[in-house]
C-alpha cells in the first residue's frame, strides 16, 4: 500500500465511524474466505458493514472522531462492524459469533460510550429499529381498532337479531 492508499483508506474509515451509530470491534481467529463472506453478507442483509482494516490506519482514522476510545480495542488481527442502525452490527456480529468460535467480539461503542463484550451482547439482545417501529405501529393501531369493534359492535348485533327474525318468519 502506497501512501496515498493509505490516506484514501484512512479517509474511508474516518467517513464510516462518523457515518455510524455503533462500531463493534471483533478479533479474527482463522475465519476462512467463505465464513468472512458469510458473515459480510449476513452484514450487509442487516444494513451494516464488516470491514478489515490495518490497525494503525484505523487508529489514526479514530483520532477525531467520537469513536477514538476504540483505540485501544485494536491489537491482534481486528475487523470492525459498523451500521447507521444501533443494533443491527451487534446483532448479527453476536449471532455469528455464537456459530463460529473463530470470531471473537473484542468489545465496541456507540457513540461516546464504551461498550465491553457484555455491553455489545445486551445491545445485540434489543429489537432492531424496524421492530421497534412495528410494535410502535403495533400500539397505536390497536387502541383505534378496539374503538371500531365497540362502536361497531352494536349494529352486528342488531342485524343478527334483525336476521333471525326474518329467518323466524320465513320458516
Amino acid at each position: 500500500m502506497n501512501r496515498s492508499e493509505k490516506t484514501d483508506a484512512v479517509a474511508v474509515l474516518n467517513a464510516t465511524f462518523n457515518e455510524s451509530a455503533v462500531v463493534v470491534v471483533t478479533r479474527n481467529l482463522g475465519l476462512t474466505v467463505a465464513q468472512s463472506t458469510d458473515l459480510r453478507n449476513k452484514m450487509r442483509d442487516a444494513g451494516a458493514n464488516y470491514k478489515v482494516a490495518k490497525n494503525r490506519l484505523t487508529k489514526i482514522a479514530l483520532a477525531d472522531t467520537q469513536y477514538a476510545s476504540l483505540s485501544d480495542l485494536l491489537t491482534g488481527p481486528t475487523a470492525l462492524a459498523t451500521s447507521g442502525d444501533p443494533v443491527a452490527a451487534a446483532k448479527v456480529a453476536v449471532e455469528f459469533a455464537k456459530t463460529n468460535d473463530k470470531l471473537e467480539i473484542v468489545g465496541g461503542a456507540m457513540g461516546d460510550t464504551v461498550l465491553d463484550v457484555d455491553g455489545v451482547k445486551a445491545l445485540a439482545s434489543l429489537p432492531s429499529l424496524d421492530e421497534l417501529r412495528a410494535k410502535l405501529i403495533g400500539l397505536v393501531q390497536a387502541p383505534a381498532t378496539k374503538v371500531v369493534q365497540v362502536v361497531s359492535a352494536p349494529a352486528g348485533q342488531l342485524a343478527r337479531v334483525f336476521g333471525a327474525y326474518a329467518a323466524k318468519e320465513a320458516a
